[in-house]
């Protein structure tokens, strides 16, 4: 006897990791998918993460928040999380998080951002080597300015600053912390983050801030 399977069809015109496409077919494609949260186009190909972890949400949490209350204190600027960014036909990231200036060299098209941010932050876990190689690449040749890493199961922060086109690793200042070369006072304590420390990277912050707010 004949044992017929059953065959798996997906459903055309669907995003699936690996496609390669435009980033106008890249976008038709995943307004049919409106259940769809996560997905990137970088250098043409479709990525597709996994399902985010419950440290990964934590550290998201502690960076993003720290770049929300650094937008909310110093005017022209604003920060994002899971947005996707228009860079160019071929690239539209979704970075973790990220932070602009009102007047650099983003914009918006549509309803999406367009350009590139001035920082963009990534928590990597299970996107290490992703976040590490594609992406890190994409955002060193497309000029985003900075480029934070959090290595959580290294509990290690690799913030990177582009000079002559090419990513550098920006070196902890003699206290520890971790300071923008973009944004003045944007100030990281890095042992505050992997103690899960928000006051106490709010009071670095606040540190960081209160020179420039007062030339304000």
């Amino acid at each position: 006897m004949t044992v017929l399977h059953p065959v798996l069809i997906l459903e055309p015109g669907l995003l699936a990791p690996g496609d390669q496409m435009s980033r106008e077919e890249f976008l038709r494609r995943w307004e049919q998918m409106p259940d769809l949260k996560f997905a990137e186009l970088i250098e043409g190909v479709v990525y597709m993460p996994s399902p985010v972890s419950r440290s990964h949400a934590d550290f998201d949490s502690m960076i993003g928040g720290l770049l929300l209350y650094y937008a909310t204190r110093v005017p022209g600027c604003r920060s994002s999380a899971n947005a996707t960014w228009l860079i160019n036909p071929r690239n539209a990231p979704q970075p973790d998080l990220s932070l602009r200036k009102v007047k650099g060299r983003s914009r918006v098209e549509g309803k999406f951002a367009a350009g590139v941010p001035e920082l963009v932050a990534e928590i990597c876990v299970s996107s290490r080597s992703y976040d590490l190689g594609p992406k890190l690449a994409l955002y060193q040749t497309t000029g985003v300015p900075e480029y934070l890493a959090a290595l959580v199961e290294e509990r290690r922060v690799e913030w990177r600053y582009l000079e002559r086109g090419s990513y550098k690793l920006l070196k902890p200042h003699r206290d520890g912390t971790l300071r923008s070369r973009i944004f003045p006072g944007l100030w990281l304590n890095v042992e505050a983050l992997w103690k899960e420390d928000a006051a106490g990277l709010i009071a670095t912050l606040e540190k960081g801030l209160a020179p420039i707010l007062r030339l304000k």
